[in-house]
């Protein structure tokens, strides 16, 4: 049973929309307290049901799953595992923004140094304050850049025009993305969420706010 309450859930908002992904032990709390329904889709008629938990624990009685993995035991009977939910007051479209961090800055000059081009290994590759700190320089999205320790090396305390170095693109700030998107990178889907989910709308930088 604990292996089946781990196994991941879609989350719409009140607007049909995918906005998270947890686990079914949290999701069945949040049915459990009436703030989110079970969305179904009956393949008779090619249409979506939703369902309260009562409700879908009486739908589960009669139509068990078929894959043991799909269902949760409990004392009485074994209900099914809820792929979606629609939560019943939350309409909005909750964002992220991406951390100035070692990690993200590596991800988003895609690992390539901004100055000679080329690609390295993380481990191969420093940041470098394009304006010197002692320059004013600050510790920012549009400040900080990818290099390799050659072209660190070189440029050293110095404006790039002054080691004649030149940056391959000016760096900015990563654009917002909403939080589901960042969690579907790293999340397997199941089938059942494929009608909520469209990579091309997904993969849309969003303006910041």
């Amino acid at each position: 049973m604990d292996a089946a309450l781990t196994q991941p859930v879609l989350v719409l908002n009140r607007l049909w929309q995918a906005v998270n992904v947890i686990a079914a032990r949290h999701a069945f709390v949040l049915l459990a307290r009436e703030h989110a329904q079970v969305v179904y889709r009956d393949e008779r008629v090619d249409d979506f049901r939703v369902f309260s938990l009562l409700d879908w624990m009486d739908f589960s009685r009669h139509n068990p799953p078929v894959d043991e993995r799909e269902g949760v035991r409990t004392v009485r009977q074994q209900v099914r595992l809820p792929r979606v939910i629609l939560l019943t007051v939350f309409d909005k479209m909750p964002c992220k923004e991406l951390k100035l961090t070692r990690n993200n800055v590596f991800e988003r000059d895609k690992n390539r140094c901004q100055y000679c081009g080329k690609t390295f290994e993380r481990e191969e590759l420093n940041l470098d304050h394009v304006i010197p700190r002692h320059y004013g320089g600050k510790t920012t999205w549009e400040n900080i850049v990818c290099s390799c320790i050659a072209c660190n090396s070189h440029k050293a305390n110095r404006l790039p025009h002054e080691a004649h170095l030149r940056l391959i693109r000016k760096p900015t700030r990563p654009k917002w993305r909403p939080i589901i998107s960042t969690m579907l990178d790293k999340q397997p889907h199941h089938p059942a969420w494929k009608h909520f989910l469209d990579v091309a709308y997904w993969n849309v930088e969003l303006e910041e706010s």
